[in-house]
């Protein structure tokens, strides 16, 4: 059952194939961050037929500016380490399908996924690697200048604004945990909070008030991120008052938490309060063939390499339930 590859498989060439509505899938996977993608090539390489469907190559990866702490690469930027996974899955004749949204799927022996343009597949077991989405601001400018002065994960990014004066934006556990990793790098961190206090745990706000480089601003937004190329500055709007002032900085992160991609799953499948997927440590989910790896579950410690692991656990959990299955029948 495995699947030997020679060396001249190993090249750049796009073997991967259109989803087929027809088939049976051994294995499916709903996710193109780095769990899903490494749960593919793992599937590919047990001799498994797979599907996969990728709403957005690389995830949270492709909104990193720099990642600095991926074994194998001592500086890559979130794009090119994204085309990497992507060249490292398309070299397999795996079913594929970028860009759709999955919004169902059924349990069972025969477990079928939906489309939201109305195509379905089927499959004998399924893993999960949806991954979460970071809770954007909304305003102009945030979008055109992610990765080029806005970030969304401090520990992926903190270290390229060492000596930088910066904005957190929200005032959280999330916010409070992003400006005590900033406050040893960067020169100055200012934390823009709605609200007019923190509603971080208080052990993280006495941690944060330890440093004496972190300044305030309560009961104000963002309105807007301002610079051209680069990030120069925040637009902010005091929701007492409502004045407009602007503060110069070159770096905006922000922290108003994450919304893990868990909407489609039936109620059947238990989930957390936050939405996460519980998995025990074989990435087994409360229904039986449904796996799940990656951000999206509540494995601690959201990092890249800590998904890329979970989502070899998952393949590997999966394939041994086929194998299983398999004898049964």
């Amino acid at each position: 059952m495995e699947f030997k590859l020679s060396a001249a498989s190993f090249v750049s060439e796009k073997n991967f194939l259109p989803l087929d509505q027809s088939a049976l899938y051994d294995v499916f996977i709903i996710g193109g961050g780095p769990a899903g993608l490494t749960a593919a090539v793992y599937c590919m390489r047990k001799g498994l037929s797979t599907g996969i469907v990728v709403k957005s190559l690389g995830g949270q990866v492709a909104d990193t500016s720099d990642v600095e702490n991926y074994m194998g690469y001592r500086h890559i930027s979130g794009v090119d380490l994204v085309e990497k996974f992507r060249e490292q899955v398309h070299q397999f004749p795996i079913g594929y399908d970028e860009g759709a949204e999955v919004v169902s799927f059924s349990e069972g022996k025969i477990k079928k996924v939906v489309f939201s343009d109305g195509r379905s597949f089927s499959c004998k077991a399924l893993i999960i690697a949806s991954g979460k989405s970071w809770r954007r601001l909304g305003v102009p400018g945030e979008d055109r200048l992610t990765g080029r002065g806005v970030a969304f994960c401090t520990v992926c990014d903190a270290p390229l604004f060492a000596g930088k004066n910066v904005v957190v934006v929200g005032g959280g556990n999330s916010g409070v945990e992003s400006a005590i990793d900033l406050a040893p790098l960067a020169s100055k961190v200012t934390v823009i909070q709605n609200l007019s206090e923190l509603t971080a745990d208080t052990v993280l706000v006495k941690k944060l008030n330890s440093f004496n480089n972190v300044e305030f601003i309560y009961n104000s937004i963002v309105e807007e991120i301002l610079g051209e190329d680069i990030v120069s500055g925040v637009k902010l709007r005091d929701l007492g008052t409502g004045r407009v002032s602007e503060i110069a900085t070159e770096g905006v992160f922000v922290e108003i938490g994450l919304d893990p991609n868990s909407r489609f799953v039936p109620p059947s499948l238990e989930l957390n309060r936050f939405g996460e997927i519980p998995v025990d440590c074989n990435c087994r989910t409360s229904l039986t063939g449904v796996f799940a790896a990656g951000d999206v579950t509540t494995v601690a410690y959201k990092q890249i390499i800590i998904a890329g692991g979970e989502g070899a656990k998952a393949a590997l959990a999966a394939w041994d339930y086929l194998l299983k299955l398999n004898e049964e029948e």
